[in-house]
């Protein structure tokens, strides 16, 4: 029996046996990467450099692009690595810093989506009351306490999982540190804690899901009351971005984290993973940048500006 005092490093799952494949997979990281750096470089820089982009909803996509950098930047680096050097291990600390930062930019995500979805109601229900409910004032402190639950959720969950003892070896089934794999390895009984902390995640995200679906419910049929196909067009032009983002996050991090024991297997759960912690990050900007036409006349402006420039 270890415990994880003796262990000083991880071994995290091979994403391919031969060398061949290995390469193929860090070029394919690295093109994903380089594509969520660019995508999400690009909407941090045109809502900080455009005066008319300084709006609520622009000012929450500037912090769901700074999620998404971080949840690219804390998987993908480790994941090239050992495929370009043939390796597989990751230190105890390494290790314990990715989860930390994983779920502190996981975290973030879903509470900014959340946000950004109150954002979505307040301006379409609630046109009149908007500069009052969301001012900048209350912009700052929503973005605040995204930030600061997710930090503390994050701290919560990473001291209490690897203060547990670890009875069960130190290879994890994940190309990443994963919290649930890494439960796996602890004693049988000394898991009922975090099991605790989870449930009330759970329960956080599940009270956030609520909310979102009422939300959506009263937009749609504000929505349809609009009389002008104008109307129309303006509201789902800014909801159906954030919807296709919402949903594409929320599908995929529940199938990863709660398919049922008897379809799981290597293969499954790293599509899944993949799909939930590094697709998102890279088709969020894509998917925001193509239905938001401010969006997009900034970011052509940048590039005029810097083209003009050189």
């Amino acid at each position: 029996m270890s415990n994880s005092s003796s262990i000083s490093h991880f071994l995290l799952l091979p994403l391919a046996d031969t060398r061949q494949l290995q390469l193929l997979h860090f070029c394919l990281f690295l093109g994903i990467s380089l594509a969520a750096l660019l995508g999400n470089s690009l909407i941090i820089s045109a809502v900080a450099c455009r005066h008319h982009l300084h709006t609520p909803m622009f000012f929450f996509l500037l912090n769901l692009a700074l999620t998404d950098l971080g949840c690219i930047c804390t998987t993908v680096p480790k994941a090239m690595h050992n495929s370009l050097w043939g390796t597989r291990t990751i230190s105890y600390a390494g290790c314990a810093a990715q989860v930390f930062f994983f779920l502190f930019f996981f975290s973030a995500e879903f509470s900014l989506l959340t946000i950004m979805c109150y954002d979505r109601y307040v301006s379409i229900c609630k046109p009149l009351h908007y500069g009052t409910l969301l001012g900048s004032r209350a912009c700052a402190h929503l973005a605040a306490a995204a930030w600061a639950s997710a930090f503390l959720n994050a701290l919560l969950h990473t001291a209490n999982t690897f203060s547990l003892p670890l009875c069960h070896g130190n290879a994890l089934g994940q190309f990443f540190c994963e919290l649930p794999h890494i439960l796996n390895l602890t004693c049988s009984n000394s898991y009922l804690r975090e099991l605790g902390f989870l449930a009330v995640s759970v329960s956080l995200v599940f009270g956030c899901f609520v909310f979102i679906v009422f939300s959506y419910v009263q937009i749609f049929r504000a929505v349809l009351r609009i009389p002008s196909e104008q109307g129309w067009h303006k509201a789902f032009s800014t909801c159906l971005p954030h919807l296709a983002v919402l949903s594409l996050f929320v599908i995929t991090g529940i199938s990863a984290n709660l398919k049922p024991l008897s379809i799981s297997s290597p293969s499954l759960d790293l599509s899944l993973s993949v799909l939930y912690s590094v697709v998102p990050p890279t088709l969020n900007p894509l998917i925001y940048s193509l239905r938001n036409q401010e969006l997009k006349d900034g970011l052509r402006k940048i590039i005029m500006n810097y083209s003009q420039k050189k």
